[in-house]
């Protein structure tokens, strides 16, 4: 393939800024990115993104704190989940861009809050990224103990940038095995509770409902306990955004974003609220296993599933290298979509062969600076980075919602055949999913812990919603 190198356009020439409420223009960094995706990738990049560490290793904490009624939790964040899906759906089936809910809170609200959506959840994955390199090498220097963790996140890093800054085709073939490895090992998960709660298994006696009535009930630290569990639940669920920025380099953006959205919805309550509900069925909520090491493991331990722990670190691993790649994959084409809005470093934005290739290195370095600081820095500057990124995902669940409340109307108007997914109840369907991440502010503000993040993650939104306020501004001025 020969070499070709573009630069996307910028608020200096094709593309000036927007008013706010303003249509945003229709050129983007997507007629320069390649469209190498498959269905079959989107499908994959959808189920496997709501499939993390998070699920396998943190939702034990939300367990010790909720007991049986983190079921429940998890139900109640699975539904917001699918509504905030919906409402994307419905707008990157519209408008599929490698910006996805940025383009969209631009087109809705303004340039200031495409800014702030995008460049916040730019330092979300690149974050996200350097903690995930961090705890894959845990993982592996427990198999080789005196290897250094920094050397194998720096392999990790090389590895993820070699797919990354080759054709997109590659990513979409890493992330298509990655995630088939992780649905498969869920798949088993709940095959094998659901026939030792029927007490078919081998070696099992059905349990009942022992465990579920046990240790205090099904609420055993009352309804402070479940609001622990319910916001451990929601951080779960990270990742789903993904498949919307990869619709935008498919073969078929359009039908193959509708088709991933859609067949993500019951998955999500089948692999989150089945494995939790198998979890408590068979293991007691405060077995010391559930926290420290893991419900899946204490769960197959439970079980006399040998090799537990080597078969649950393996499966973690997998899942925390495929979030490695996602998030390098996702971080460089947001930063790629914002320069091509004139919201970022004209460098950033450089497209060679189809691939944001600088994107995706400067957005490797800024993980690996995160490692780095995690060594340097461990008792300042590392969780001042860590609250930063705590609650960014729920100011960009807040962004979607506002943008498909005010696109969907427009829609309505000017192109209704482009609804080829709609959100639920609109808009009563929207108002109601906003509300609820009102409430989950307002529990955030409850605990010690995740006020800390809370008022981290404000403070980011706050510098970025002025910055982009101001360039907002400053355009405009210049534009009159």
């Amino acid at each position: 393939m020969p070499r070709t190198t573009s630069s996307p356009p910028t608020a200096d020439s094709d593309v000036p800024a927007t008013p706010a409420g303003a249509e945003a223009p229709a050129v983007t960094a997507d007629s320069a990115l390649a469209h190498g995706l498959k269905q079959r990738h989107l499908s994959m990049i959808a189920l496997g993104g709501v499939i993390g560490a998070g699920l396998f290793v943190g939702s034990g904490a939300g367990i010790a704190s909720a007991g049986p009624s983190i079921v429940l939790a998890y139900a109640i964040s699975g539904l917001l989940v699918m509504f905030v899906m919906r409402m994307l759906g419905e707008m990157s089936a519209a408008n599929p861009v490698s910006g996805s809910f940025s383009v969209h809170a631009e087109r809705a609200i303004g340039p200031w809050a495409g800014f702030t959506a995008g460049w916040a959840f730019w330092v979300l994955l690149c974050v996200a990224v350097g903690l995930e390199g961090i705890g894959a090498a845990h993982i592996v220097t427990g198999w080789l103990p005196g290897t250094p963790e920094w050397a194998w996140v720096g392999l990790f890093m090389v590895l993820f940038l070699t797919t990354n800054l080759t054709a997109v085709k590659n990513f979409g073939e890493f992330e298509f095995w990655f995630a088939a490895l992780k649905v498969a090992a869920i798949t088993l998960f709940l095959v094998l509770g659901v026939l030792a709660i029927l007490g078919v298994l081998p070696g099992t006696t059905a349990p009942g409902d022992a465990n579920l009535r046990g240790d205090g009930g099904f609420l055993p630290h009352g309804a402070n306990g479940f609001i622990i569990g319910l916001l451990a639940s929601v951080f779960a669920y990270g990742g789903l955004e993904t498949v919307t920025i990869a619709a935008a380099e498919s073969e078929n953006p359009v039908r193959g974003v509708a088709k991933a959205v859609r067949t993500a919805m019951w998955r999500i309550a089948l692999f989150y609220v089945g494995s939790m509900a198998v979890v408590v069925t068979l293991v007691p909520w405060d077995d010391p296993k559930v926290a420290t090491v893991g419900p899946f493991y204490a769960t197959l331990d439970h079980l006399g599933i040998s090799g537990a722990a080597e078969i649950m670190n393996v499966v973690i691993l997998i899942a925390l290298l495929s979030a490695m790649n996602a998030n390098i994959y996702g971080a460089s084409r947001m930063a790629c979509s914002l320069v091509a809005r004139g919201q970022g470093p004209k460098r950033l934005g450089r497209v060679t062969s189809g691939v944001p290739r600088t994107a995706v290195l400067v957005s490797s370095a800024f993980g690996f600076l995160c490692v780095l600081l995690s060594y340097w820095r461990p008792d300042d500057v590392f969780p001042w980075l860590l609250n930063m990124i705590g609650a960014v995902i729920l100011v960009v669940w807040i962004f979607i919602a506002v943008s498909q409340l005010l696109l969907r109307r427009r829609l309505e108007r000017e192109s209704p055949e482009k609804l080829v997914v709609r959100m639920w109840l609109f808009p009563v369907g929207t108002l109601l999913a906003l509300a609820a991440m009102a409430g989950i502010f307002a529990l955030m503000l409850r605990q010690p812990d995740t006020r800390d993040q809370l008022l981290a993650t404000g403070a980011l939104t706050v510098v970025l919603s002025v910055i982009g306020g101001v360039r907002q501004r400053r355009a405009g001025a210049v534009k009159n």
